[in-house]
């Protein structure tokens, strides 16, 4: 049974098992060292039968791609990439550091987490023009995703709970997959854009003939179909972009 945001509850071999944090520790007054758990990592304790069995040290490793998609995403004009996480704050002052992030934030509850994002979204300079975006995969990220300007999940290993509260979803569980969203979106944006000022402007152009008794029924034509086409070819452009674009290059292009 899940106990969230403290750990889990079994029964094996006919034993009851608690593994979770200090927090699941304190909660059922169950007397346990931390002095000793120096070691730089995750500490999930045991207790069995409510006797404190001992602890393990989980250390994720970081993906190989993590650094270079912060990078990525500062080159993008990302202000700053903040860290929020549930882990014990030492090891989220290692992670931080080589992934060379803004700041970050340990030892969060699901409730703590929505907590920070709401301060981190009274910080923006320009609320109404900037925007707050979370990653998360987590079930604990569903509720901040949700609160984000725009919640991110990655798709691939993510909870289905974070999935469905979020905007967009990353099929790879690849950080880097993020800053290709960001100009893949942008590129977008802005063939949207042409795509209204082209239809209107020809439109107009065409309407202005009309009132003026010189535009034949082919160019009405063109001014209806045409434009279609045209905003059809134009948007088709989008699918070109593919994985040999790099994310530098792209930005790039679209500044």
């Amino acid at each position: 049974q899940e106990i969230p945001a403290h750990g889990i509850s079994a029964v094996v071999a006919g034993k009851h098992v608690l593994a979770g944090n200090d927090r699941l520790m304190h909660r059922e007054a169950i007397d346990h060292e931390d002095e000793d758990c120096a070691v730089q990592g995750t500490v999930v304790y045991v207790a069995i039968e409510r006797e404190y069995a001992g602890y393990i040290v989980i250390a994720d490793a970081i993906r190989d791609d993590a650094k270079a998609a912060v990078e990525d995403l500062k080159n993008l004009g990302v202000q700053r990439v903040l860290m929020l996480t549930g882990d014990d704050a030492t090891v989220a002052a290692r992670v931080a550091d080589q992934l060379q992030l803004d700041g970050f934030k340990a030892e969060l509850l699901p409730e703590d987490k929505v907590t920070s994002l709401e301060q981190l979204m009274a910080e923006l300079p320009d609320r109404k023009r900037q925007k707050l975006v979370f990653v998360g995969d987590g079930v604990n990220d569903a509720p901040v995703i949700t609160r984000a300007d725009i919640g991110v999940a990655m798709g691939g290993l993510g909870s289905d709970a974070a999935i469905e509260a979020a905007d967009v979803v990353l099929m790879e569980d690849a950080p880097s997959k993020l800053a290709r969203a960001i100009v893949i979106a942008r590129r977008t944006r802005r063939i949207i854009r042409q795509n209204i000022y082209v239809a209107l402007a020809v439109k107009a152009f065409f309407l202005f003939l009309g009132t003026l008794g010189v535009a034949t029924i082919w160019e009405a034509v063109f001014a209806d179909v045409g434009v279609t086409l045209l905003a059809v070819f134009n948007a088709s452009r989008t699918l070109r972009f593919g994985r040999g674009h790099r994310v530098n290059q792209a930005f790039t292009s679209l500044v």
